[in-house]
């Protein structure tokens, strides 16, 4: 079906230029001519059906589509116009028009592919679309850069219309209706906002399938203990709002260390049923240690200076980067674990990742993963695998391939679809079997 809607996109695309090659626009072809203007708004605004996606990759669909029309017609009227060249045919007084009629629809057909594909793609990411604009003048690299861009968003689209009908029988059943609601707690140096949501696709992705989705909305540098009274405060604030009893929490990064604090010395486990840590260094980093160590006192506090001032632009009422970064230590953390047992009241459970290589991910993972490979051994390019090991079960996430999953990656922070593992459907199935736990 797409074969036939692309050859249906490329005839018209042809077809209004020729028109005027073959017939100019003598009263007889007037009615063509408008027929074939009309037909050729129309493809610009839908290029294909686009079934079982939502709204906005129906139009990333149509926009990879439009590319591969833009190509298809420029190679016929290329080949056309070689031909009338060749064979002594070509006139200016009707060939010129051609050209200049051929290149502006060609140029309508590119652009609104391009616009619908940058628009809406998560895939392409900001280096592939700056490179893109960079070399767009430069032939052959330009056409190199299209093709990608179009193998890109037509994967994304498939991926899409996979994930949605796996989402949809899901969702029908409600796999994510938990006893008590999720509260996502996030790591160091970000925060609960609706502009950029830390924990990407996820989400919705658990209010699709019937969880009711909660944030721990904790400033992004304080130390654990800082940290963890917010939070603390966040967790009975809600349950006494919400009559919701308790709350289910999962936690990225430092935030596991903050909800560990709150519910063992805060009293936050009267409100907490179960706890999921994902890549929380439970025991540290031997690699903040070295570098924490390593940096001068004078440079370190112009650090923290810079990130605090910072940080209270964007909402922080008194951000302290070197407590937040220092708590991640190994002997901080050991002191920590010494004075925070886990609560009988709580079922603790944690999750791990890592990257298989340097190129397992992107910037800045994919350069970090080496330096804290060298210090604390596997990693997911910030956290050691046996750092992240805490509480009744351990799962650690490994697809095949030579990628692996990053600290990152397991937030959905980039929004990247991965080659055998789909974030959305893991966070899914972990609500999931809360729910069946009876959580």
């Amino acid at each position: 079906m797409r074969i036939i809607y692309l050859l249906f996109d490329c005839a018209v695309t042809c077809a209004v230029p020729m028109i005027w090659l073959f017939f100019g626009l003598p009263f007889g072809a007037l009615g063509s001519g408008i027929l074939f203007a009309t037909l050729f708004l129309y493809i610009n605004v839908m290029p294909g059906i686009y079934t079982k996606v939502s709204t906005k990759f129906a139009v990333l669909a149509g926009g990879s589509d439009l590319l591969v029309t833009f190509i298809l017609s420029v190679c016929v009227q290329s080949a056309l116009l070689i031909y009338r060249i060749v064979t002594s045919s070509f006139t200016p007084e009707l060939d010129v028009p051609y050209i200049i009629i051929s290149v502006i629809v060609d140029f309508i057909i590119f652009w609104n592919g391009m616009i619908r594909c940058y628009v809406t793609s998560y895939q392409l990411g900001i280096t592939l679309r700056v490179l893109a604009a960079v070399f767009s003048l430069i032939p052959p690299v330009n056409i190199i850069f299209l093709l990608i861009i179009i193998v890109k968003t037509r994967q994304e689209y498939l991926f899409e219309r996979k994930y949605g009908a796996m989402e949809r029988e899901k969702a029908a059943a409600h796999v994510c209706a938990t006893r008590f609601p999720i509260m996502l707690v996030h790591g160091v140096f970000f925060r609960d906002t609706k502009a950029f949501n830390y924990w990407g696709r996820v989400p919705k992705a658990i209010e699709h399938c019937g969880g009711t989705v909660l944030y721990g909305n904790q400033q992004s540098a304080l130390s654990v203990a800082q940290s963890a009274s917010e939070l603390a405060a966040k967790i009975e604030q809600t349950v006494m709002q919400l009559g919701c009893g308790k709350v289910n929490i999962i936690a990225h990064s430092k935030g596991g260390l903050d909800s560990r604090y709150a519910i063992s010395l805060l009293g936050a486990d009267k409100y907490v049923a179960t706890l999921t840590t994902v890549c929380t260094p439970h025991r540290g980093c031997m690699f903040v240690e070295k570098m924490y160590d390593s940096i001068p006192e004078p440079a370190r506090l112009k650090m923290a200076a810079a990130y605090n001032a910072a940080a209270r632009t964007v909402g922080d009422t008194s951000p302290d980067f070197l407590s937040a970064v220092g708590d991640l230590r190994e002997s901080a953390c050991a002191r920590m674990n010494a004075g925070t047992p886990d609560s009988p009241l709580v079922s603790y459970r944690s999750i791990g990742s890592y990257a298989k290589n340097s190129r397992g991910g992107k910037f800045p993972m994919n350069v970090s993963y080496l330096l804290v490979k060298k210090t604390d051994g596997a990693n997911d390019g910030l956290v050691s695998v046996e750092s992240m090991k805490w509480g009744e079960s351990f799962r650690l996430v490994s697809p095949p391939g030579r990628r692996g999953i990053t600290h990152a990656d397991m937030i959905d922070l980039n929004r990247e679809n991965i080659k055998g593992f789909d974030i959305r459907s893991f966070y899914i199935d972990l609500v999931s079997e809360l729910k069946n736990q009876g959580y």
